[in-house]
């Protein structure tokens, strides 16, 4: 039995697991002792949110250079103090958020820079994000992209990021 366990890597797999779990956990900001009861009504309601912006406009596409084909036209999500903007793109060109200052909240800063790097369209440098709101510094916005990795909310690759 224990060599049918080591080599079938049933620890290694176990482990990838329970790091798979907490990733998704902690990206949704869950607490790891919900029940699968639990995990499912909250992904309805969560279903039930996006439905409804969805209906107002308002589309999170996952990788808007392929999904985006097509698309005259998007709604790129609101700063607080604006409302959405209609903005017309093109898939060569990025599309541009209103540009708002970051908030003081590290949450909603995270939010505004997922975001901005979504409606880029292409791979972006800190840099290139930090034109995207007022006052913004590239290292900050580095710390911020670096977090969304961690978190497989985004990809690196050599010193550019993309969804």
């Amino acid at each position: 039995m224990c060599l049918i366990h080591d080599r079938g890597l049933v620890c290694v797999l176990k482990q990838l697991h329970d790091d798979l779990d907490a990733t998704v956990f902690a990206a949704y900001g869950w607490p790891a002792t919900l029940t699968d009861a639990e995990i499912v009504e909250r992904l309805v309601t969560l279903n039930s949110e996006r439905a409804a912006e969805e209906k107002s406009g308002i589309i999170h596409w996952l990788r808007l250079e392929s999904q985006a084909k097509g698309h005259a036209e998007m709604i790129l999500p609101a700063s607080q103090d604006k409302p959405a903007k209609r903005t017309k793109t093109k898939a060569a060109k990025p599309a541009r958020a209103p540009k708002s200052a970051l908030p003081p909240r590290m949450a909603e800063r995270v939010q505004l820079v997922e975001a901005a790097l979504h409606h880029f369209g292409a791979a972006a440098t800190p840099a290139d994000l930090a034109q995207q709101f007022k006052r913004a510094q590239s290292r900050d916005v580095a710390e911020i992209l670096e977090t969304l990795v961690t978190l497989g909310r985004a990809r690196k690759q050599a010193e550019k990021f993309s969804r």
